[in-house]
């Protein structure tokens, strides 16, 4: 079976993806036996037809559940399931959350991609998301600009820079100490890279509300420190899991590569910032918060 036919199956599948069809259809379409096409299938993408075509209705499910009308009951004849009750169940099991709480912001879902076929396979894989709304918010920052290009260079340290120097010159904890106890999450706010401007604020900050010492507040803001605020706005979420930096960068790729082009929204010029908890789950580095609306 070449990489052309493997392509031929996948897509063969995306286009009936909602109609009664298994891998023993896929396999007639690509002139193999189902023994062959089965093994060679499971070989080369690590996993059967059956499985990808069942992680793709329920990835396609969330999404419609998430953005339309559509009843739970009418998903699951829709996405080949015989009863609400059967999808219910595979729902839950995919996505760690039910079909009634994926119309909910803050639900966990995921995101299973189709398949493209290069040199390699790309995409295939879950990717974790969640989608927030946040009303207006303003935080407390140290802010500093950045040159547009910078963004996308990898060898560009600057943002990284910023941080240590501000640790080392006690400028991050006096923000820290305007929280309450337990809550003294630090924020990396980016502003959008607009065409018009050739420098981007970046600031690391602290959130103002009534958790926060409003008199220290003051102090800061004379001090050289920035009030941020930021608009009501629609959030992807994404967990960067790892020791380093170097997973951010990570999750920003799968978000243009996969997210972006599979789920039907845009990134919006707003405010997105990287979430670091004063005590978060093991493994993790941070959350990404990314603003976006539906196309």
């Amino acid at each position: 079976m070449s990489i052309q036919w493997i392509q031929q199956a996948i897509n063969y599948m995306e286009q009936h993806i909602c109609e009664d069809i298994c891998y023993d259809d896929v396999a007639r379409q690509v002139h193999m036996s189902n023994y062959n096409f089965h093994r060679t299938f499971s070989l080369v993408v690590g996993m059967t037809a059956n499985e990808y075509i069942r992680s793709r209705r329920l990835t396609l499910a969330a999404q419609e559940l998430r953005t339309t009308d559509l009843s739970v009951i009418d998903a699951a004849y829709k996405y080949g399931y015989e009863t609400p009750e059967s999808f219910s169940k595979a729902f839950s099991r995919f996505h760690g959350s039910s079909p009634k709480q994926a119309k909910q912001n803050g639900a966990r879902l995921h995101l299973f991609n189709p398949l493209v076929i290069k040199i390699t396979l790309e995409g295939g894989s879950i990717m974790d998301y969640r989608m927030e709304h946040k009303e207006q918010q303003q935080f407390i920052a140290r802010v500093k600009a950045f040159p547009n290009e910078s963004i996308n260079d990898d060898n560009d340290h600057s943002v990284p820079d910023f941080w240590t120097a501000c640790h080392e010159k006690d400028l991050v904890e006096p923000m820290r100490q305007l929280r309450a106890e337990g809550k003294k999450d630090l924020y990396g706010l980016c502003g959008p890279a607009l065409k018009s401007e050739t420098h981007f604020n970046y600031g690391i900050g602290v959130l103002v509300d009534a958790d926060t010492d409003m008199e220290g507040v003051q102090r800061l803001l004379e001090n050289g420190y920035t009030m941020w605020k930021t608009e009501p706005t629609d959030y992807a979420v994404f967990k960067c899991m790892g020791t380093d930096g170097d997973c951010i960068a990570e999750t920003w790729n799968k978000f243009y590569k996969e997210f972006l082009t599979q789920t039907g929204y845009e990134q919006t010029e707003d405010t997105d910032y990287e979430l670091y908890f004063e005590k978060g789950e093991s493994g993790l580095f941070c959350e990404l918060w990314i603003p976006v609306r539906k196309v």
